[in-house]
């Protein structure tokens, strides 16, 4: 019994896990009609996260995460009304998002802490693509739609169980009225479900924690 106990604990540094879990926090920014620039306007974000970890190499995250952010019109052409000659004067907004979603990663190395021969690697960076649903309010108005994120990131096992991750995902959204209704679509461009809408982004850190062991060696 003893020699099983000394085996398991030694093998506890080694054990894969299913899934981790955890939360982060970090800044949300808006791009759109009234601004071109990344990380303008940034307010506070903060999400947590379920990740199902299928191998070292690929995982499945989900994710419900809130932002803020804000904006001006200042220093943009925008005319009174689409189609008017006449400009209209500044306008500034803020809003917020409630995002939803699940996203595919790919690591580009193995990922974790193991025996030498499993050549995993305790550092990775890693892509993202994924698909979820984003609810978007301000002042004058309250929008759904869907989100197609796409990011990079880099994962670090602090400890076996221990995750620190930063992530930075750009969100291509269906809605154009992030920026507030009067700015939904100032130059009277024809829209489609991919063109003249508004993105926003999540730039942020994540602490996670595995859970779910995929094997042990003794069960007493």
């Amino acid at each position: 019994m003893l020699a099983c106990n000394m085996q398991a604990l030694l093998a506890q540094e080694l054990l894969e896990y299913r899934w981790d879990i955890g939360g982060g926090t970090g800044l949300c920014y808006y791009l759109g009609d009234v601004n071109s620039t990344p990380f303008s306007g940034s307010g506070i974000m903060a999400a947590f996260t379920l990740r199902r970890n299928f191998n070292p190499r690929m995982a499945l995250k989900t994710n419900i995460a809130y932002g803020r952010y804000g904006g001006t019109s200042k220093g943009y052409y925008l005319p009174e009304a689409p189609g008017s000659t006449q400009q209209s004067t500044d306008l500034e907004f803020g809003g917020n998002i409630i995002d939803l979603g699940a996203q595919f990663e790919l690591n580009f190395w193995g990922y974790g802490m193991g025996p030498g021969y499993k050549k995993l690697s305790r550092i990775t960076p890693y892509a993202v693509l994924g698909i979820g649903a984003t609810v978007g309010i301000t002042d004058t108005n309250t929008s759904f739609g869907l989100n197609f994120p796409i990011g990079v990131g880099v994962k670090y096992k602090v400890k076996p169980r221990l995750n620190l991750i930063f992530e930075w995902t750009h969100r291509f959204a269906t809605i154009d009225k992030l920026d507030g209704a009067q700015l939904s679509d100032p130059y009277n461009i024809e829209s489609a479900v991919m063109k003249n809408k508004d993105t926003y982004s999540f730039f942020m850190f994540t602490l996670t924690y595995d859970i779910s062991p995929k094997f042990r060696l003794c069960n007493n």
